[in-house]
């Protein structure tokens, strides 16, 4: 584990210089200073440049004309497929769904595994830190099914009691969905052991790694994961996309979740039958010119390393604890950086997390104030909002010195 004061693995300058959108001074003078990439990550300029290209040069639906442009965007949608493939370590370019995003790959999952699957009686097991993505979803099929809703329970530092998992997997669990990555606590959760206890009560598993592919080496093979969800967005990529990956297996039972075009094999006035894989679960125009930027966004994050990027974040992350930690009345959320990603959430005893936002941002200091899409967490800890600073591979240590002096300023301000 990285500590704050070892040097990056990182040439950060470097890799400054090829996000645009970094290099902004605002009225006040003050240089931006991105910590909200827990929301959305910020793009480097081959993916804005490939997104520009596909639209001057490539642009036309795919996979429907016998045209050239149409050929040619076809054949970058699947470079796309490829590249996520190998990049997540999927089996098959079958089992890589484009989506809109996790929220998308997630519902997509409780329409069609879910609905076919589930019946009253059975239970799904979540956990206390999931995101509303992958809470709501699930109790939707609840009330769909008449399926139960338990979850696992997190200690005090931060993390998944993982005592109470051989009381919670019984006969009647069939499926376990679980973040990788807390985007709120920054806790890394042991997916690899959560799954194989799953998977021996019989139970599937849906990994919500929106906040773990963009940081960290994901093989899903080595999972054994039934399902895994996570948006272009967070990962130097464009909005608007996202991968939901499912075993092959599973992915060909399941029913179509969206009907339309691209996923039908025939059609009939009073029947239907659907593409094969991956199509049938790719209904309408898909997200093209985002999906094929997909591909540059993989390959800037493979050039710098998966590996390089968590050890630069989590190293910043130690350093904003141990600025922060001299603040009156601060507390961070979570465990300690040794079980953490560059996720810090706190709280400033007395002062509202919005005021404290508010203030950072008249400094240049842009992060995220709220529940983050967590209101069960929030409760569990007992507040209504929360300060979070994440990181990501382009931040400095300088940096982590002006979100510090920014809170401070801001505690002597209010205070």
């Amino acid at each position: 584990m990285t500590t704050s004061n070892v040097e990056s693995p990182l040439d950060v300058a470097q890799i400054r210089a090829d996000f645009p959108i970094l290099h902004q001074v605002d009225d006040e003078q003050h240089p931006l200073v991105y910590l909200d990439n827990g929301a959305s990550s910020q793009r480097p300029k081959s993916v804005i440049d490939c997104l520009s290209d596909v639209y001057a040069k490539h642009y036309a639906n795919v996979h429907r004309g016998a045209h050239r442009l149409s050929g040619e965007s076809t054949d970058l949608f699947e470079v796309a497929r490829r590249a996520v493939r190998q990049f997540i370590g999927a089996a098959s370019e079958n089992e890589v769904i484009f989506t809109s995003g996790t929220t998308m790959g997630i519902n997509l999952v409780a329409r069609s595994w879910g609905d076919s699957n589930l019946k009253k009686g059975d239970e799904i097991l979540l956990t206390e830190m999931e995101h509303h993505s992958n809470l709501v979803p699930w109790h939707q099929l609840a009330e769909r099914t008449g399926a139960t809703i338990r979850a696992i329970p997190i200690t005090k530092d931060g993390q998944l009691d993982l005592d109470f998992l051989p009381k919670l997997l019984t006969e009647r669990t069939k499926l376990v969905a679980v973040t990788a990555v807390s985007n709120v606590l920054g806790t890394i959760n042991p997916v690899g052991q959560i799954i194989t206890a799953a998977h021996a009560a019989g139970a599937k598993v849906l990994v919500d790694a929106a906040q773990a592919v963009p940081h960290e080496a994901i093989d899903v093979g080595l999972w054994d994961a039934d399902f895994v969800a996570f948006s272009g967005h967070k990962m130097l990529g464009p909005s608007g996309v996202g991968v939901l990956y499912g075993k092959e297996i599973l992915l060909d039972e399941m029913p179509p979740f969206l009907g339309g075009g691209s996923m039908i094999d025939m059609v009939e006035i009073d029947r239907f039958t659907p593409a094969m894989l991956p199509a049938k679960f790719e209904a309408g125009t898909p997200p093209i010119a985002d999906a094929i930027a997909m591909t540059p966004a993989i390959e800037y994050l493979e050039e710098v390393g998966l590996e390089r990027i968590l050890q630069h974040e989590q190293s910043l992350a130690a350093y904003a604890h141990e600025l922060l930690s001299d603040v009156k009345g601060l507390r961070i959320l979570g465990p300690e950086v040794t079980a953490k990603a560059g996720i810090v959430s706190f709280v400033v005893d007395g002062l509202a997390a919005s005021d404290v936002a508010t203030f950072l941002d008249g400094r240049g200091v842009a992060v995220r104030e709220g529940h983050h899409c967590t209101l069960p967490l929030h409760k569990k800890l007992g507040i209504s909002a929360s300060v979070r600073a994440s990181f990501y591979l382009y931040n400095t240590r300088e940096e982590v010195e002006k979100l510090s002096d920014a809170v401070h300023a801001a505690v002597e301000f209010f205070g």
